[in-house]
């Protein structure tokens, strides 16, 4: 009976481990773009969430303001008189709007008059501390939304027609069918591009 032979146990050749190698660098440079790619993804959808949270509480200022518009002329610093609503060929507004809080009770008026303009592609709310104006009142201001495209506001009246400005000049303010109805705001804002929104309000 012949002894059992002993087979000897084969080693990885050179070329065997640099292949393997390879793999696992090729692996570990796929799995560094896939997790570079997955964060710079939840980067933008959080960027995203941060401008639509923006965006609507602009969107609830603003509401708030026209939702409130009321009929009340001011005089300006030249002591011209003024309509409640005022829509530039610009694209500014500037009306009256009431119920304006006044938990200090202090001495003023619960009517205010405020404006919306866009400034270095920067939408801002300005509001003025009287309703008539001297020589040197001045508006304060606050910004709402930044990096924006472009914004218009358009007055609707009852028949559904845009108007760039407002009041229109020559027009019957006794007409029905030419009084204001609602008011028309276009806004870019990117990354979302044109937004448009439409509000009724009391005729002024």
């Amino acid at each position: 009976m012949q002894p059992a032979t002993k087979t000897a146990s084969r080693g990885f050749t050179l070329i065997e481990v640099l292949v393997a190698f390879m793999i696992f660098g090729l692996i570990g440079v796929i799995s560094s773009q896939l997790l570079s790619q997955t964060l710079s993804a939840q980067d933008d959808l959080s960027d995203r969430g941060t401008r639509l949270n923006d965006i609507h509480r602009a969107m609830q200022i603003i509401q708030r303001d026209i939702m409130q518009l009321v009929d009340r002329p001011i005089r300006d610093q030249y002591g011209d008189t003024q309509r409640s609503l005022l829509i530039g060929t610009d694209g500014i507004i500037e009306f009256s709007r009431g119920g304006w809080r006044n938990p200090l009770q202090l001495p003023r008026a619960e009517v205010q008059r405020v404006g919306y303009l866009i400034q270095d592609n920067n939408l801002l709310r300005g509001y003025w501390p009287v309703l008539d104006r001297a020589q040197d009142t001045e508006p304060a201001y606050q910004t709402l939304l930044t990096e924006i495209e472009q914004l218009e506001f358009f007055a609707l009246d009852a028949s559904g027609n845009e108007y760039t400005f407002w009041p229109v000049p020559g027009a019957n303010p006794s007409d029905p069918n030419t009084a204001l109805a609602g008011i028309l705001m276009r806004i870019d804002v990117p990354p979302f591009g044109v937004i448009e929104r439409v509000w009724e309000v009391p005729s002024v």
